[in-house]
């Protein structure tokens, strides 16, 4: 009984692995826009932070350059935390009823 309950988790841990692979993969598919100044400045990451699109209006490009780029800092920093509780909620589909504890993280 032990070695079929072993060899059913085994198989569970290897879907999951390349469910987990998939999903990585789709991320880099998926974009997320960040803002900031009311949408004086945005900022378009993809799923794995690269940066696919800036956009700056043209009221901000009236700024002083410190304020340009507490505002693109300020987007940049929106976008990142989007691509994160993206793939949090990626992560939360490809583990469903696996029963991680609470606060485990995965490698990425």
């Amino acid at each position: 009984m032990l070695k079929g309950g072993l060899g059913g988790m085994m198989k569970k841990a290897q879907e999951m692995q390349e469910n987990m692979q998939k999903m990585q993969a789709e991320l880099v598919n998926k974009k997320v826009t960040g803002q900031a100044g009311g949408g004086a400045v945005e900022v378009e990451l993809n799923g794995h932070y690269g940066c696919t699109r800036v956009q700056i209006s043209a009221e901000a490009m009236n700024e002083d350059k410190e304020m340009l780029e507490a505002l693109f800092a300020a987007a940049v920093n929106n976008a990142a935390v989007k691509v994160q509780e993206m793939t949090q909620s990626e992560m939360s589909k490809v583990t469903a009823g696996i029963g991680l504890p609470a606060g485990f993280k995965l490698p990425f």
